[in-house]
């Protein structure tokens, strides 16, 4: 039997097409990276609030540029009020202390007491500055210092910003979350107003101490990316220093999507808050003791408001009508963690979304007892 070969050769499979949504994706946010980098360089890093939600929200448009402008529009409804409350914060923050002597000693004090005996009888900040600060040069460390140090202004809002794209339930919570966290920092602020290590270097209470959070960019040649950041230092307030908010941000963001990480990326997410205590150290903005007290109010953001929220859902369930959805009315808002935690708050919330309950009928019970129960429950 003779047997033939083709004339031409079977064609290779071609590459699948790139759907016109994602291309379109693509090339709006290969845009607005540029457009960003541009702004980095010569305006500088985006830590102004209503700056950051200018950009902030063009890179929703671009990730969702196939979207109708409504959809764009509601970003702005859902953030404005947020803008508007930072800003808010950042200017009260200036009116902390009144005029008073803000405290310095006593955290003085702690620092030695807590780490004295390892640190030659210094606190931390003027012992990491006199074995790695070099005013002549800039290290490595520096660089990661100064990168560091940025991120405060950027990971949360990011965060914030990625779980409004994906749930805006999450986002509600996070939300709340952060606000209580402001608000107990900003109200600690007034009652107890605090100087960094490098304002009490400045009266005389330490020895020379550098405020260097934003030297490491000059090594690659980026005089201008800390502008915005070095102006906001020079009008903010400088006794805010109890808690720190920038560590508590840190940890907080790292705690809120913990309970949605596998264990064993853990350690890596909890050295986030760790590098940010160091920088905070080294670069004289903050004592120790300002950081744990900032740990501390993570613990009690996310105890309260849990507490808060469980209430409010339950007292939603008792006032909801016999019959209807209690869950319904807050929905997976309550829960940090996944939609389940929601619904598992509400009593009998499990049956009401459509799953099965636990439970079966009672022993005993005939036929005709199930719809006789519901009557006597609807009476």
């Amino acid at each position: 039997m003779l047997v033939t070969a083709p004339d031409t050769p079977p064609t290779p499979p071609s590459a699948p097409a790139v759907p016109d949504g994602r291309r379109r994706r693509i090339v709006a946010m290969s845009i607005w990276t540029v457009a960003f980098v541009a702004g980095w360089l010569l305006i500088g890093l985006p830590t102004d609030p209503l700056y950051a939600f200018a950009w902030l929200w063009a890179a929703t448009i671009a990730w969702r540029s196939d979207r109708p402008w409504r959809t764009h529009l509601g970003f702005a409804r859902d953030w404005l009020p947020v803008v508007v409350l930072l800003a808010l914060y950042n200017l009260s923050r200036g009116f902390a202390d009144n005029g008073a002597t803000p405290h310095a000693y006593e955290l003085i004090v702690a620092d030695r007491w807590m780490f004295g005996w390892a640190m030659d009888g210094q606190v931390p900040t003027v012992w990491l500055q006199q074995h790695l600060y070099d005013p002549d040069g800039i290290h490595w460390w520096d660089v990661g210092v100064s990168w560091v140090y940025f991120s405060h202004f950027v990971v949360t809002l990011a965060a914030a910003v990625v779980l409004w794209l994906r749930s805006r339930a999450r986002w509600a919570a996070f939300m709340r979350r952060w606000g209580f966290l402001c608000a107990s920092g900003l109200v600690t602020y007034f009652v107890y107003p605090a100087a960094p290590p490098w304002w009490a270097a400045r009266y005389g209470m330490l020895e020379e101490v550098a405020r260097i959070s934003t030297r490491g960019w000059r090594e690659f040649g980026m005089h201008g990316a800390g502008n915005l950041l070095n102006a906001g230092q020079i009008a903010s307030n400088p006794v805010a220093a109890m808690p720190s908010l920038h560590t508590a941000w840190a940890l907080f963001v790292v705690v809120f999507f913990l309970g949605a990480t596998r264990r064993r990326w853990w350690p890596l997410l909890l050295c986030y808050p760790l590098a940010m205590t160091f920088t905070l150290v080294y670069a004289g903005e903050h004592y120790v003791i300002d950081v744990l007290v900032g740990w501390a109010y993570v613990g009690l953001t996310f105890l309260a408001v849990g507490l808060a929220e469980r209430w409010w859902a339950a007292r939603r369930a008792r006032r909801a009508p016999v019959g209807s959805d209690p869950a319904g009315a807050t929905g997976s808002e309550v829960g940090v963690g996944s939609s389940e935690s929601a619904v598992e708050s509400v009593p009998g919330a499990r049956t009401a979304a459509g799953t099965e309950p636990e439970s079966g009928p009672e022993p005993g019970a005939g036929p005709g007892s199930a719809p006789q129960r519901s009557v006597s429950a609807r009476r």
